[in-house]
């Protein structure tokens, strides 16, 4: 069984942006415009709950 480890904030913060990034790549990428959104929700949301579990702005 494998435990995620206890993050820090800077962890976080770093986890956050690395899903900004993908999401944002996600947009660029050569798929269909509704696999491309949905990449890009999917980690837009991944992101937005980092950021709310660490209390970043």
């Amino acid at each position: 069984m494998k435990h995620d480890p206890a993050l820090n904030p800077s962890a976080l913060r770093q986890r956050a942006a690395a899903h900004r990034a993908m999401a944002l790549a996600a947009l660029h990428a050569n798929s269909s415009l509704s696999v491309r959104l949905r990449r890009y929700n999917d980690h837009m949301a991944k992101a937005r709950a980092l950021e709310a579990q660490g209390g970043v702005q």
